[in-house]
């Protein structure tokens, strides 16, 4: 019984990590895609305007 109990701890701990760092990940995805969209419009802003940066 305290075999299954401990198997059973592991399991619930591993589960809890995997699925912290699930979320975090899904989470860095959405930051990522904001941050490419911001850059983006900066570049496409900088083109039209004829703005360079030497």
């Amino acid at each position: 019984m305290n075999l299954l109990l401990l198997l059973i701890a592991i399991i619930a701990i591993v589960l809890l990590i995997t699925g912290g760092f699930v979320a975090t990940i899904h989470w860095l995805l959405w930051v990522g895609i904001v941050l490419l969209v911001i850059a983006l419009v900066v570049w496409i802003v900088r083109l039209a305007t004829g703005r360079r940066k030497a």
